[in-house]
């Protein structure tokens, strides 16, 4: 099971959903941490240099690796339920917040 964090950028979800992981001794995830370790470049990069589209489907890729974990707590980016097979992944996981 995983607990998904998710609401409008810059509004804290990263650092709710790693506190709430310290509490419950679960771990903790981000998928906008994820996309710019995966690819190397910071989110901002990525959407100036790739465009928002590619942002995206790096981000679902990242959705859907994590949402197989067990006892996380992932922090999603503000657009990230707005794909349905991100929504699908996470229904399959746990909770959404």
């Amino acid at each position: 099971m995983i607990i998904a964090i998710i609401g409008y950028r810059a509004t804290g979800k990263s650092t709710v959903a790693a506190l709430l992981a310290q509490r419950l001794g679960w771990s903790f995830a981000d998928t906008d941490t994820e996309v710019q370790t995966q690819v190397g470049k910071s989110i901002h990069q990525i959407f100036q240099e790739d465009g928002e589209q590619a942002f995206r489907d790096l981000e679902s890729q990242a959705v859907q690796h994590l949402a197989r974990r067990h006892k996380m707590v992932l922090a999603l980016g503000g657009g990230a339920v707005l794909r349905e097979g991100n929504r699908r992944a996470l229904s399959l996981s746990g909770p959404i917040v």
